[in-house]
């Protein structure tokens, strides 16, 4: 092989080389750019879903918005904001207020014990009942239900004042009122389910449009403030009042607990 012949293949392979680097550097180049600005995404998707987070915790919850709303206040009510409902006859001279949490189990077991002489009470105009819900255990035990439920019972006294006695009592029950910890009245289904036991409530369009729609919802806080804001110390449910004093039972603190502990507790106020 002449000499020339040998330079001219050296400078080939060296030609080649300096190809085959600069190919070889250009992919190196590209592939540090991918990484960079993979990195650069992932930095800003972090940096915005950090940011997101942040919006999102600093924006009010459904509830707390509700607070802002315009108030529509169900028919059946009077008084400031409409959150005063009383139940029985206008000719019953007294008036016992009554303090109560849906999602209560001590509610639920009055209702179940007490309730029925209660009605009867009313029916007879013994006495006239106040109702003041109260949602303190949404924020005790975390959840909704009893603003929920609240705003359910709302609906029902749109319709009528019987068909809010009924669904109270309804919600209270054995079969339908959940465990404390349990938060099943956040469930507009469940609401609308136990209504359907409800005559005047069964099927109503307009009752469970109402509860799917929350048109009493922030009705619902208002009446809860009432329970907040109450000038008699109550701050359990059950608890009653009768001439700016709490009735209790047996044990002088807590509400009655049987019919036998309300009829003497509500005889000696009544008569105070």
């Amino acid at each position: 092989m002449s000499q020339r012949n040998s330079k001219a293949a050296k400078t080939a392979a060296r030609e080649r080389l300096r190809v085959e680097r600069e190919k070889q550097a250009k992919k190196e180049k590209a592939k540090r750019q991918v990484i960079v600005a993979g990195s650069i995404v992932a930095v800003l998707a972090i940096a915005g879903g950090i940011g997101f987070a942040v919006m999102q915790g600093n924006k009010p919850s459904y509830w707390e918005a509700a607070k802002d709303d315009k108030l529509v206040a169900p028919k059946n009510t009077t008084g400031e904001n409409n959150t005063t409902v009383t139940l029985g006859k206008d000719s019953a001279k007294k008036t016992v207020i009554a303090y109560e949490d849906s999602r209560c189990p001590v509610c639920a077991a009055f209702e179940q014990t007490v309730g029925p002489t209660v009605k009867k009470d009313l029916d007879a105009g013994k006495y006239k009942l106040q109702y003041v819900g109260a949602t303190f255990l949404d924020k005790n035990l975390q959840g909704e239900g009893s603003k929920n439920a609240l705003s359910a019972l709302g609906a029902a006294l749109n319709v009528s004042k019987a068909a809010f006695w009924d669904y109270k009592e309804a919600l209270y029950s054995t079969k339908w009122h959940p465990e404390e910890t349990s938060d099943k009245f956040k469930d507009d289904a469940y609401l609308i389910k136990i209504a359907n036991t409800v005559p005047e409530l069964k099927g109503n369009s307009a009752f469970q449009k109402d509860v799917k729609d929350g048109t009493f919802d922030k009705w619902a806080l208002d009446m809860s403030q009432r329970f907040d804001d109450n000038k008699y110390g109550v701050q359990g449910t059950p608890s009653f009042v009768v001439d700016g004093k709490k009735i209790t039972g047996s044990d002088g603190q807590n509400a009655p607990s049987t019919v036998a502990e309300w009829n003497s507790a509500v005889d000696k106020a009544l008569k105070g």
